[in-house]
């Protein structure tokens, strides 16, 4: 996996994702053969590469496997699975706490919030 890009640096992209600079260092030189989709799916938020790529090139789904048409992550989705890691206990509560909320006040008018 090429990792090395002029707009990011290794520690940037650490910052940016939460993956340790030595890990992305692993991953560079090919001494990781297949990291997890939660990874992959931060690499490619940040390098701006399809999901579905990252997945087929490491190995976790097949070529045959991905949909004919593009079928991306909702952007809740895509939102969710980037801070997953980086939210504690109370604030994972917080936000379901507040989807929940959106929810139920969209019961009685029916419409949408967002």
């Amino acid at each position: 996996m090429i990792l090395s890009n002029a707009l990011y640096t290794f520690r940037d992209v650490e910052l940016s994702t939460g993956i340790s600079n030595a890990y992305l260092s692993q991953l560079e030189n090919d001494k990781i053969k297949r990291p997890s989709a939660n990874v992959l799916y931060k690499l490619s938020s940040i390098y701006k590469i399809d999901l579905n790529v990252l997945l087929t090139a490491a190995g976790i789904i097949e070529r045959d496997s991905q949909p004919k048409t593009e079928n991306p992550l909702s952007l809740l989705e895509k939102e969710i699975a980037f801070y997953k890691d980086k939210l504690s206990i109370d604030e994972e509560r917080a936000v379901v706490n507040f989807i929940k909320f959106l929810k139920f006040n969209n019961k009685d008018s029916g419409a949408s919030a967002i």
